[in-house]
């Protein structure tokens, strides 16, 4: 058949005619790009002109998303990286040469850390960590030596320490650092650290903005030629997220505001339950605890609402029959990580205690039903696995002959 494989190559690749715009953001599934002209494709992949070449430099899809979350951050440009720290390597690249010096916050993400100690150590750039609560020994590391980032984060992960980002901003511009913030605890919903005074904003879209527990992407948001050198590192680092995991992210960045709103409610709800308790402590200085909480104590976390991530020490096992404990996950109802619907479910309806349904000493509700064991004779035998045939001639009859063998 003369012809066909150009045929069929032509009729598989016509893109359809669509009079009407989608409601929804495309999946632009494709590496490479058409130019009409070979000049045209030149100026493309020299950043002469806008348009795409090669899905690794940029794609459609990507660019939607990643202004989309620049313009909830208030921000002039945002780049989309494959998973968080992706996004967090190239941001630092991006400004970091070898020798330059990072003051970052004691309570930062592990792989955070590990990152700036062996990845960026690696190369001659040099970390020191510091306690973001205690604004004169910031300003005293800072003042120290010469500076290149300073680097906290809004919500630290996991250990939920809060700093006043506003004040960290002032001591980064007093002693010419970059300030970056890491905003994945928060999302652009409750905090957004550049009307704080940061310079750039990275996040980890696998948590709250993306929602669902089902892809793994990455942003950084700043100005436009903060961005733009970014964008160099990333092209040629190739950490770029696929077009289907944008359209994940655009799915979840719709219900986000329901979700904060949903997850912050749990959150007072069950803190608010810890407050009334006599047990419970009070959590550890810059640590979000109950609603009781003044605004003032932590003014980034909690512009709209509460926090969806709360501190406080819970009670180790029931206080009184009077005052049950909130109904609470049972071991093996293992769930997703971090702002999935299905995440660790954490009802705050009292479980009523009566002598059928006890408590053991641990907190664990008792069984109230025995198992019953198998009846078992006590001349029989455990046998092996699956019927086995004698070896005997004469002793054949006594064993069971399958209906569709014969005997």
């Amino acid at each position: 058949m003369n012809g066909f494989s150009t045929r069929a190559i032509r009729a598989a690749t016509r893109p359809p005619k669509v009079d009407q715009q989608a409601n929804s953001v495309p999946i632009y599934q494709s590496v490479t790009f058409s130019a009409g002209e070979l000049d045209e494709l030149g100026e493309i992949l020299t950043d002469k002109r806008p348009g795409y070449a090669y899905a690794r430099i940029a794609n459609p899809t990507d660019e939607v998303l990643a202004a989309a979350i620049a313009e909830l951050h208030g921000a002039e440009d945002g780049f989309v990286f494959a998973t968080g720290m992706a996004a967090i390597h190239a941001t630092l690249l991006s400004v970091l040469r070898s020798g330059d010096r990072i003051v970052c916050t004691r309570a930062v993400y592990g792989s955070t850390r590990s990152l700036l100690a062996n990845v960026l150590g690696g190369i001659g750039i040099r970390t020191d960590f510091v306690d973001p609560t205690d604004l004169t020994s910031v300003e005293t590391s800072l003042a120290s030596e010469h500076t290149r980032v300073l680097y906290v984060e809004t919500i630290s992960n996991p250990t939920i320490v809060v700093a006043d980002l506003e004040a960290l901003a002032q001591l980064a511009r007093r002693h010419g650092a970059i300030f970056i913030v890491d905003n994945t605890f928060a999302s652009p919903y409750l905090c957004r650290p550049l009307d704080l005074g940061a310079d750039l904003i990275v996040e980890s879209a696998t948590k709250f903005i993306g929602g669902h527990s089902d892809v793994l992407a990455g942003v950084a948001v700043g100005n436009r030629e903060r961005i733009a050198r970014l964008r160099a590192v990333q092209t040629d680092t190739g950490a770029t997220l696929a077009p289907f995991a944008a359209f994940l992210v655009l799915r979840g960045l719709t219900t986000l505001a329901l979700r904060m709103e949903r997850h912050s409610a749990t959150a007072t709800a069950l803190a608010s339950w810890l407050e009334r308790q006599p047990a419970s402590s009070s959590p550890a200085a810059g640590r979000p605890a109950g609603p009781s909480s003044t605004p003032s104590r932590f003014p980034n976390a909690r512009p709209r609402s509460a926090a969806s991530t709360r501190s406080s020490p819970i009670p180790p096992r029931p206080l009184t029959a009077s005052c049950p404990t909130p109904r609470s996950p049972r071991p093996g109802s293992r769930r997703a990580s971090f702002a999935a619907p299905s995440a660790w479910r954490i009802s705050t309806t009292c479980r009523p205690t009566s002598r059928r349904r006890s408590r053991r000493r641990d907190g664990w509700p008792r069984r109230t039903t025995r198992r019953r064991r198998p009846e078992r004779s006590r001349r029989s035998q455990p046998r092996p696995f699956g019927p086995r045939r004698p070896s005997s001639p004469q002793r054949r009859s006594t064993w069971p002959v399958h209906p569709s063998r014969p005997g």
